[in-house]
This record gives structure tokens, sequence and C-alpha cells, in this order.
């Protein structure tokens, strides 16, 4: 009973929740270390107030002189809150965020000092660059990046330090985060938008995507996951033998939240609460010891930033609890993975969801007019959206019968399918009036009457309309937002641009109405994005089978999918746009290479060094113990010991041969990374630790997990499955 495991799993059961006291309502404290509007209005000049919402509503510049009136205020509200430093909270391409802290102390000579905080602090620094994920487009030695304000976004306090959302490029100008293309994605899909609008309302001058994120996680006691190495290292267990009760019960799902889990929600939303993440639905989810936390709908760039500060805290509020929290994922095999459903809308100024019908036949179209385009725009970029949520975390839980599988398609349901079949019958050209009238009061019109009993949400799709929103579903759980959501509001922007082109000119040259115009649009659009569309079961082999008759891709890894980014379509999409030249394109694709290489790379060491140094010695030491229990028959019963002792020779035998499989299979592991080590380029590099190195970590693991049950359980050195899923 001496082996970390045993010492683990007695702290573990020793653990008590945590007491939490929440002494105010939520509602009370929401936004309370925010420097939001009311804020604003206390500690800012007029002036410095109505540059600051003008530049969040209307996106214009911000002078630097009234920025140093809002840096004064920002400052005196951070200390009156016990701020001592700031810092520039930016989002770099390594998946997590980033800051560096500066002390609002300022030495003025004559052993004095102030505290100094100005408009250049506020909308510049300048951090060392040179770490950070590039992809190519500096050198190493070039140390220079600079983060810039992010006025849209709310600067907020967290323990005794004023953070500012900020955009991070290089010294050149490029992109080196996932925020800025976001910004300049959501300003594309704007314009596009308010043009389109334009057809059905004069007065609206400005459309906001929306984002609602569902954040699934793991908890595991603390104690536990530091006695497994390869959840320490990579966040998931490479080892493990399934137990005999998993989630095929389905009893954790929506069950009782477990007293520690809940002590620890509580905490956690205390925190959002303080930090304006308007956090509203906590759960139990399929698997054991797996949660949800979902908030209310946010704009698209808010709600990204909340999301990677609520990663952040998730884990610093874990801490707290003696909970590891596990993004990764598919952290145990042979129980669901974690995803992370991004539901996506586009609403206007005038509070209109463009994604919702409303009562009159002309809010139906124009509701049909931004659905079906939606539609369009997945259905000409599938491969860039399959490439958008592809990791080689993510790769793991795509296909897995849990989640929507690596082909992308569209779910809307039986009625809107009717809907959109009875649309293409629309008669090509002018419509006479005995048709407009039949397309509008019993196509268009009864719209709404369908959605309020619409059919069953497909889980297997990866993109679904659920109602007033589409479900991106395909997300994983450990990824930043900011990335499928740039994706998702880049190809609806050029699909609006390219809709609006296509209609003004058959009003124009065809000199048909404007309804007119639209329907045979939308008609063909419609027959073009027959493709996407299916309403079966996203996980059967058939199919996989009608998806490639379909002309669909089907790009099951991530060095596959990613190929997708540097197309010439999609370099062409993304400059045309203004959201990424083909430098910051192309550097990402050489990022997210490097970052699944990377991943791959440390999986196999720490795999490696679990079976050699961990599993064959233990497997040996009770093949000794068997060994010796074999002599001592032996010695009792002479030649007849085969009599008393033959199981134990069939298990000797058996660990041998479980050793002898880990042994070989670890060498040639090894011998196929220094293989891929000596490949320069980055894709074919990928695709030898795809293909070559990870494919042998299932015949190890194989084998490890064989001898776990062959191996006295008072000797097996890692945390076993059902003490990881159900020790509370």
């Amino acid at each position: 009973m001496s082996t970390l495991r045993f010492y683990a799993l007695k702290e573990s059961l020793n653990r008590k929740p945590i007491k939490i006291e929440e002494v105010e309502r939520r509602s009370a404290i929401f936004g309370a270390n925010v420097f939001n509007e009311d804020t604003m209005r206390q500690y800012l000049t007029k002036e410095a107030f109505v540059s600051v919402m003008d530049a969040t509503q209307n996106g214009s510049k911000i002078d630097r002189h009234v920025a140093d009136h809002i840096s004064t205020g920002m400052k005196e509200w951070a200390i009156s809150k016990g701020a001592t430093h700031y810092t520039h909270w930016f989002q770099p391409l390594t998946g997590t965020t980033a800051e560096k802290h500066d002390a609002f102390f300022e030495p003025i000579g004559n052993g004095r000092a102030i505290e100094k905080f100005g408009g250049g602090q506020l909308v510049q620094q300048e951090p060392d660059a040179s770490s950070f994920p590039n992809g190519g487009i500096r050198n190493t030695f070039e140390a220079r990046g600079y983060t810039a304000w992010d006025p849209t976004s709310p600067a907020f306090i967290y323990g005794t330090t004023l953070c500012i959302p900020t955009v991070f490029v290089s010294y050149t100008g490029e992109a080196l985060d996932y925020k800025t293309p976001l910004l300049r994605a959501l300003q594309a899909v704007d314009a596009a938008a308010v043009d389109v609008c334009k057809y059905f309302d004069k007065n609206i001058k400005k459309v906001n995507a929306a984002l609602g994120w569902e954040q699934e996680y793991f908890l595991v006691d603390s104690a536990l996951a530091a006695s497994r190495p390869d959840i320490v290292l990579t966040g998931r267990t490479m080892l493990g033998h399934s137990p005999a009760k998993g989630q095929q019960l389905d009893d954790h799902y929506f069950g009782t939240i477990p007293a520690r889990a809940m002590q620890f929600m509580r905490d956690l939303e205390t925190e959002c609460m303080l930090l304006g993440i308007p956090a509203k639905t906590r759960h139990n989810e399929v698997a054991p010891n797996q949660f949800e936390l979902a908030p209310v709908f946010e704009e698209a760039n808010l709600a990204v930033d909340h999301n990677s500060l609520l990663m952040d805290l998730m884990h610093k509020v874990a801490e707290r609890h003696n909970f590891k929290v596990l993004f990764h994922e598919k952290p145990y095999k042979g129980v669901n993975g974690s995803g992370k459903h991004n539901n996506w809308s586009l609403s206007t100024d005038t509070g209109v969801n463009l994604f919702s019908p409303g009562k009159t036949p002309m809010s139906n179209l124009q509701f049909l007019t931004f659905f079906i385009n939606a539609i369009k725009s997945v259905n000409d970029n599938e491969e860039l959206i399959r490439a958008a949520i592809a990791s080689a975390s993510n790769d793991h839980r795509l296909g897995a019968n849990e989640a929507p599988p690596a082909i992308v398609s569209v779910f809307i349901g039986e009625q809107l399918t009717n809907v959109l079949n009875e649309l293409q019958n629309v008669t090509n050209g002018k419509l006479s009036p005995e048709e407009k009238t039949d397309l509008k009061l019993n196509v268009v019109g009864k719209i709404p009457e369908i959605l309020l009993d619409n059919t069953d949400r497909n889980r297997t799709s990866s993109f679904a309309f659920t109602g007033n929103k589409f479900e991106f579903r395909a997300v994983g759980s450990k990824a930043n937002c900011a990335h499928p959501m740039t994706v998702l509001n880049t190809i609806m922007a050029r699909q609006l641009i390219d809709f609006k082109i296509e209609v003004d000119a058959l009003i124009k040259d065809k000199k048909l109405k404007k309804d007119e115009a639209i329907f045979n649009v939308l008609r063909e659009y419609i027959k073009q994005s027959q493709k996407v569309l299916f309403e079966g079961n996203g996980y059967g082999e058939e199919w996989e089978i009608e998806a490639k008759k379909r002309g669909l891709s089907n790009n099951k890894t991530t060095p596959e999918a990613l190929k997708a980014k540097i197309s010439e379509k999609a370099l062409k999409l993304f400059e045309d746009l203004g959201v990424m030249n083909r430098v910051e394109s192309e550097a990402r694709y050489e990022i997210e290479m490097e970052d699944y290489i990377m991943r791959i790379q440390i999986e196999s060491r720490v795999l490696g060094d679990i079976a050699r140094n961990h599993i064959m010695p233990v497997a040996v030491r009770y093949q000794n113990i068997l060994i010796k229990n074999v002599k001592g028959l032996k010695e009792i019963y002479g030649d007849d010991f085969k009599k008393f002792g033959q199981e134990q020779l069939n298990l000797i035998e058996e660990i041998s041969e479980h050793i002898a499989s880990i042994n070989s299979n670890v060498t040639l592991m090894i011998n196929k990374r220094k293989i891929a080590n000596k490949i320069i380029e980055i894709d074919k590099k990928a695709e030898a630790y795809c293909f070559e190195v990870k494919p042998l970590f299932d015949d190890i693991r194989y084998h490890c997990d064989k001898l776990e049950l062959l191996v006295d359980d008072e000797i097996w050195p890692l945390t076993k499955y059902r003490e990881l899923l159900f020790t509370k």
C-alpha cells in the first residue's frame, strides 16, 4: 500500500466539500469587477465616456488625449477596488491567455512615489513576443510585438490586477492572436448583413454576431491527477482499462450534482458574476465526473473573451477545491468526451434576430434570406469549417459516436426541409399575383407556426438549426471559440455579399421586383446546397458512403483537415474580406501543424516512459511473485507441481508476452519518431506522426491495459479508471 496511487486515494477520500457562502444576490454583484457602462459614467468625464461608447458601438478611434482621461478614470476605479497592477490581457496562438503585470507604482525621486497609469499605457504595450507562436512571420531574435486596447471588451479586475483585453500583433502589423481576425470578421459580417437588411428595413444600421457557448469539462481530484504522469503532461489518460461500470446506465446525466462539485460550481459562478460572465446553466453531463456550464448569449467578441477568461478561472477555482479541471476532448477512453457547442446567431440594432421568423411575410422573407445564405455558406466551405475545429485532441472525439463526425452537414428539421422544397418550386422569373399570394401565405407565412413545434434536435449533425440559431456542435472543449467564430462570420459575410450582387443584378437587368429577385436567388441557393443538408444519423456508416457520393469531405485527422486553410480559395476568402492576409493565414497553418506534431510527440514520450518505467517493472515484480509461488509448489509436490501450478505458469507466460509486445512497440515508436523528426516539410512531418507514430499508441495501450487486469491491484502503480471517475 506504499505506492503513490494509494497515498493519492487516501488523500482524496478524506476530502470534505469546501463551504461557500453567498452573502449577496447574484444580480447585485454582477459585473462588480468590470469597468462597464455604469462604472464609466461614474469615473469618466463626459467626453471620455462618449468616446468609449462611440468606439464600442461604431468602431470609431479614440484620440490619445481622450485616452489619458480614460486611463485616469480606469486607474482610480481599479485602485478603489484594491488593484495594484495592470496588464494587457491577450490571446496568443498558444491556446491559452497571456498577461504581463506592471505596477501602477512609479518613483518620482527624493524617496517619493505615485500611482501612474497614462493613456499610452492603456492603449499600447510592448511585451516580448519572441517565444509566442508566429508561424514564420518573424525571426526568434526579433522580440518586439505589440498589444493594443480593444475597447469593445470591457476591462476587469481579477485579484489585484486590472486586466485590459487587447489584440496582439507583430512589429510589422500581422496578427499574432485569435482576437484580431475575429474582430475583422465581425466587422465584415456586420457590413455585409446591414446591406442585405436594407432590403427589408432601411433603419437597420448595425448587425451583431452573437455567441452562446456550452463548456463541457471533467473534474478529477488533484491528488489523483498528480498520481498520473499522463494527466499531468497531456491532460488525458494514455492508459487505463475501462471500469466494470462506466456511463452505460446513464445515471450521471442530469443527476444530483456531487457535493464537492457543487461547491466548486458555486464558487466559480460567484467569480463569474463579479467578472460579468453571465453563467446561467450547470448540470452533470453524460460521463461520470463530467459537467457543463453555459452562459446567456452575448456579442461574439465579448463571449469569446468570457470563455477564455472562464477557462482560466476554472483552473484557479479548482485548485481551491482540490480539483483539476480536464478540458481535453477525450481524457478517458470508453466514455464520452467533451465539446464546446458554439450557438451562433445574427441580430440587428433594432432588436431582431435574423435567424428567427417574425409575424409578417416580409419578416419571414428576411429570416429565409439569412437562413438559406447560412446554409449556402456552409455548403460552399465545409472543408474550411472542418479545419476550424481540427486539433490533435478533438480528433479523438469527432466521429466517436458521441459527437458529430468529421463530415460537416446541416440539420434543419423536417418542417423547414418542406419549406425549402416548396421554395424550390418557385417559378423562375416574375411571379403571378396568385403565385405571390400562395407563396407568402401558404409557405412563408406559416414559418413561425412551424418553428413553435420544430422537429427534434439532431445530435449527430455538426451544424444544426435549433429554432433561432445555428449550433456548431463539433467545436472541441479545449478550443478558443474565436477561431470557429472567425470562420463562420467570414464565410457568411462573403455569402451575403455575393447574394446582394445577384439580387441587385436581377432587379437591374431582369427588371424583377425586389421580392421576386430574392425568391429567385434563394431558390437557386437551395438547389446548390443539397449536398450539405442531411436529416439522418450522422454516426452511421451509410452516411459516410452517401457523403462521399455527394462530394463532401471526410477529413478524419488534423493534418488532412488543415490543408483546407491554405487552399487558394481560403487564402483569397480571408484576404478579400480583410480578415487575414496570406502571410497570416499561412502562419496559422504552420502554427497549428506544429502544435499537432508537438502534442503527438509529447504523448509518445509520456506513453513510452509510463510503459517502460511504470508498467513493465511492476509486471516483472508480479511475475517474480508468481515464479516464487511455482518454485514453492515444485518443492512441495515435486514433478506433480504442474497439476497445482499450471494457471500460475500460464499467467507467467501471458505476462511475458505482454511485456515483450510493449517493449518492442515502444522501441518501434521511438524509431518512428526519430524518422519523423528528421523530416523538414511540416505537412509530411505531421503526417508521419499521424500515420506512423500515433497508431502504435493503441498497440502499447492494449498490452498495458491487459496487464492491469492481471497484475495484483496492491502493486499497480497508476490510479485506475474506477478511482478517477467515481472517487468523490
